[in-house]
């Protein structure tokens, strides 16, 4: 089947065949397993690059992870704020987690996930572990310390390790792959709000699709800074809500006349502003940016 099917989604851009849910579900399971051909995985995933998934072929990935993970459709965490942190940053502190801990302080309870090391990048992890925030070893864990604490940490290498076996073959493969997405979208303990954040503009109304498909009560998606989870405070770019089957475009207005850094900063240099700003002394260009996380994370914790 695995091979058949890449035959079929490698003919090039005219001749390519895009997949159903269905048939994306059972192949990716396939390749999840841990007797999957190395050889046809990676062929089956630069095919995929080059062709570019389809909003339906997503479908099937993050349904086969999530089977593989464990997560079940149900109970849905109502209120709760999935926030999917899978870039890292090296231009500024993440404001969105900044606001993530005040808001825990007020109540709202979030889960936030991704991967502890990125290469060149200060990541969720690494940040959140300076702020005491502890960090889940599996999904059933994550959930009693949100219920806990408010807010936990969830490693894509602990609750799903077949996905961050794909997730970190970037480094052989020389570039991204979709499962960069399918760990954005797996909402591990399938809370009713999600903040999303991408890099590149047609991942905004695709991922917004997959969520409408899969049934996410409602989801906030937009180009984040440097393709996290949070909104720019200065000329906000494409940004999308959905609402159950719902997608509609949405403008935050400019709330700051200071454009997003753009000098490269070391990581530890990252994680000393972000503890600067969680004690106080964020500049009023930083203060900006936590307000606008904590306006949309806000947004998404509302009850449909």
């Amino acid at each position: 089947m695995i091979a058949q099917t890449i035959g079929q989604i490698a003919r090039g851009r005219h001749g390519s065949v895009h997949l159903d849910a269905e048939r994306a579900q059972q192949v990716f399971l396939r390749l999840l397993a841990d007797d999957a051909d190395p050889l046809q995985l990676g062929a089956f995933l630069i095919a995929e690059r080059m062709k570019g998934e389809t909003s339906e072929e997503l479908v099937g990935f993050v349904r086969a992870a999530r089977q593989i993970a464990g997560i079940a459709s149900e109970p849905v965490r109502q209120g709760w704020v999935d926030l999917p942190c899978y870039a890292g940053k090296r231009r500024a502190a993440p404001a969105h987690l900044v606001a993530a801990l005040r808001l825990r302080q007020q109540g709202l309870r979030l889960l936030v996930h991704g991967v502890a090391a990125i290469d060149g990048r200060c990541s969720a992890w690494q940040c959140l572990k300076q702020a005491g925030v502890q960090r889940a070893a599996n999904i059933d864990q994550a959930l009693a310390l949100v219920e806990n604490n408010g807010l936990a940490y969830l490693d894509l290498a602990e609750y799903c390790p077949p996905l961050m076996r794909i997730y970190a073959l970037r480094q052989r493969l020389g570039v991204r792959s979709f499962a960069n997405s399918v760990a954005r979208l797996l909402n591990p303990l399938q809370c009713t709000g999600q903040l999303n954040g991408v890099f590149h503009p047609p991942y905004v109304q695709r991922l917004a699709e997959v969520n409408a498909h899969l049934g996410q009560r409602q989801s906030l998606i937009f180009m984040g800074a440097e393709g996290e989870p949070e909104l720019y405070a200065h000329r906000q770019k494409q940004c999308v809500r959905q609402q159950g089957e719902a997608i509609v475009n949405v403008r935050f207005d400019d709330c700051s006349p200071m454009p997003y850094p753009r000098d490269v900063l070391d990581t530890t240099t990252v994680q000393q502003q972000f503890i600067a700003m969680l004690e106080g002394h964020a500049s009023e260009e930083e203060e900006q940016r936590i307000a606008r996380s904590m306006q949309a994370l806000r947004q998404m914790a509302e009850a449909l």
